[in-house]
């Protein structure tokens, strides 16, 4: 796949549920009842529960996996982590992800992630490289 810088790799939203977190949890064995209990949720502060930090990294990075050829080679993936994504009871979540080339060169592209959720930027500092 030949990239050029400012293309637009890929562009997705996935809605989270409280049953994604759930399943998330399980796969991932982190238990922590800030994920599924609004209860500890507010009696640790937090505007309710919250979907895991590797949950969005994860969906963040897949969204740019889908994009890519098969044989594509992730060389390193970083981010920051700014705001939390509350996932409603009912309504859920939706994260949005925008990947764009951000630089190029002889061994590696830099894909941006901007990564955002009721319009705020969650993660930062997302970068991914894919090998040229």
């Amino acid at each position: 796949m030949p990239f050029t810088v400012g293309d637009v790799i890929a562009e997705r939203t996935v809605h989270l549920t409280r049953e994604s977190l759930v399943r998330y949890a399980g796969a991932s064995g982190d238990f922590n009842p800030i994920h599924y209990r609004d209860d500890i949720a507010a009696a640790v502060g937090l505007p309710g529960v919250l979907a895991h930090g590797m949950l969005t990294m994860g969906i963040a990075s897949s969204v740019v996996v889908a994009a890519l050829e098969p044989g594509a080679r992730i060389l390193d993936y970083g981010v920051r982590f700014t705001k939390p994504v509350v996932v409603d009871p009912v309504d859920g979540a939706d994260v949005h992800v925008l990947a764009t080339v951000g630089a190029v060169d002889d061994i590696a592209a830099r894909i941006d992630l901007k990564v955002t959720f009721a319009e705020a930027t969650v993660l930062v500092k997302a970068q991914l490289r894919v090998a040229v």
